[in-house]
């Protein structure tokens, strides 16, 4: 079955191994994504602190992405970084069930974030240097692709673990307790595929941290720039969430601030906007996975920037809809572009980072790609969590300006030979 799936393709073994347990992992993740921000809410968390959470949890993750891509780079060993990134994320995830309080869920949250940190740029770099040149937009392609069926998955047991609480009337109080018990049993039998994962051979960086960053070409550093840009207004995808909530409560007279007290009244309902949540996500997950594999094979055949400058300017629109539209079609619609820009985007910005530097200098190069733009993850979302409190459109038409922007330097750069 791999070996049909290789040929196929034209991709090695590792690049389906380790989509694997991303489809594992992301099964994982997104039983609780959709879920997250009502449940911050419904610990008394507030605009900030969703903020807060999704912010510093991306930041402080980004910290060790450097540093972990530097010393694969220097050791030469990548798998042991992975390992280890997904066994923290796991933990993380279990202890969920635990949390009582919104300051709970910012610590796991950046915990969580933290495995990811770990374990991004090394492996990455096995995706890259396991690739030729002219198959890396689709390599990538493909491990985003199984990423998301995975998302896809986790969206549809967290349907159907609140269809069955809705179904057989059981206490709400516990039912977020059962998703992240069963959520965090998933992410550790992600851990079992990267046996098979074999080291990339490549010659080791015995060079400084320092002396690796002045190794970075002039362009790559143009490119990082314009993504970073980009990330200060790619805010946490809980804003997303918390606006289609927001929505569905108010079409019924409530408010989502509430929603504590609603589960106490009426538990059933608000199980059914979770469920109606949940639905949204799916989607959005069905569409990313759709056209993750067909974005690759576009940005290996009109370039990666092209598909990029697409990609922002695609999140500018989605934002300009989830600020004026409100309704449930126009959230089936938006939920779905979101999706289309997320496919667009994710695989291709790390395969451009790739595209600059030479193997030995890719996981430090990946490393500064996603530091650079984590780090920018922090005040985008605390500035939308802001934004957010005074009026929720508000935090997306900031996101709409910060895409047009980042596209238009794009086109600019372009015009330069960037």
């Amino acid at each position: 079955m791999l070996e049909k799936i290789v040929r196929r393709y034209g991709i090695s073994a590792n690049i389906i191994l380790l989509g694997v347990v991303s489809f594992l992992t992301d099964t994982s993740s997104e039983m609780i994504r959709p879920l997250l921000p009502l449940f911050i809410v419904y610990l008394g968390g507030t605009y900030q602190a969703i903020g807060l959470i999704g912010g510093i949890g991306d930041s402080a993750a980004s910290i060790l992405k450097v540093i972990s891509g530097y010393l694969s780079d220097k050791t030469g060993k990548r798998k042991i970084f992975v390992f280890a990134g997904y066994l923290t994320s796991s933990i993380a995830k279990t202890l969920y069930a635990f949390a009582a309080t919104w300051q709970h869920i910012l610590l796991l949250k950046t915990g969580e974030r933290t495995g990811k940190g770990l374990r991004a740029a090394p492996r990455d770099a096995i995706i890259a240097n396991s690739t030729h040149h002219d198959k890396r937009g689709l390599a990538f392609g493909v491990h985003r692709a199984m990423d998301s069926g995975g998302a896809i998955a986790g969206s549809m047991l967290a349907i159907i673990v609140l269809s069955y609480f809705w179904f057989f009337e059981l206490e709400f109080a516990i039912m977020y307790q059962y998703v992240f018990i069963i959520a965090g049993i998933i992410a550790f039998f992600a851990l079992v595929p990267l046996h098979g994962v074999r080291e990339d051979d490549v010659t080791h960086n015995r060079q400084s941290i320092r002396a690796s960053f002045s190794a970075l070409p002039r362009s790559f550093r143009t490119y990082v720039a314009i993504a970073t840009i980009f990330a200060l207004g790619n805010f946490t995808y809980m804003f997303f969430i918390l606006r289609a909530g927001e929505f569905l409560l108010a079409e019924n007279g409530m408010s989502v601030v509430d929603i504590g007290r609603i589960a106490e009244i009426d538990p059933k309902f608000v199980l059914v906007v979770l469920i109606l949540i949940s639905a949204l996500h799916m989607l959005f997950n069905i569409t990313y996975t759709v056209f993750s594999i067909p974005s690759g094979k576009l940005s290996d055949r009109i370039g990666r920037r092209n598909v990029l400058i697409i990609g922002y300017s695609l999140f500018g629109v989605t934002c300009i809809g989830f600020a004026m539209l409100q309704s449930v079609a126009a959230f089936v619609i938006l939920f779905a572009l979101y999706g289309g820009f997320k496919a667009l985007v994710d695989g291709t910005q790390r395969a451009y980072a790739s595209d600059f530097v030479e193997p030995e200098l890719r996981g430090t190069a990946l490393g500064v790609f996603h530091t650079l733009t984590g780090i920018a993850a922090l005040p985008a979302s605390i500035i939308a969590g802001i934004l957010g409190g005074y009026a929720p459109s508000a935090t997306f038409l900031y996101g709409a300006a910060i895409g047009f922007l980042a596209a238009g330097l794009f086109v600019i750069a372009g015009r330069k030979g960037v």
